[in-house]
């Protein structure tokens, strides 16, 4: 199974462009994800920039209109997220309860839809398009 874990740390949506966490969360973080890596578990990990740096599209009427960042409405953003496969939705609670996270730092963690949890007829769909959806096929 694999889960991505969502970092939210609060605080973060209104994060000016360029700012960057301290060295010591950096090295902690760090020797987190190696042990990520050296369980097996990881699959991706990447931090992501501030809002103030993105933009967001959203379809009204089903045309795309584009907002540049920071956004007023943002309660909780991603700071940044990690990709693990592992055995079970508890297995995962347990990785995430060991990041040394601060005290503004949530994790969220999300289960990805695997091939086999979709139904025939939408298995026979993503079927049409091979390789598209490699990372949801078992290894």
């Amino acid at each position: 199974m694999r889960f991505m874990m969502l970092m939210i740390p609060k605080g973060y949506e209104d994060a000016a462009p360029g700012t960057m966490p301290d060295v010591e969360a950096v090295a902690a973080m760090m020797k987190y994800n190696d042990a990520l890596k050296e369980a097996g578990v990881l699959v991706a990990l990447d931090g992501l920039h501030p809002p103030s740096m993105g933009a967001r599209v959203s379809f009204e009427g089903g045309k795309p209109i584009v907002t540049d960042g920071p956004f007023a409405e943002a309660k909780e953003v991603l700071g940044g997220y990690w990709m693990i496969r592992v055995n079970s939705r508890q297995e995962a609670i347990d990785w995430a309860k060991r990041c040394p996270a601060g005290d503004n730092e949530v994790i969220e963690i999300r289960q990805v839809q695997e091939f086999d949890d979709f139904p025939g007829e939408i298995q026979a769909e993503i079927s049409a398009y091979p390789g598209l959806l490699d990372g949801a096929k078992a290894p």
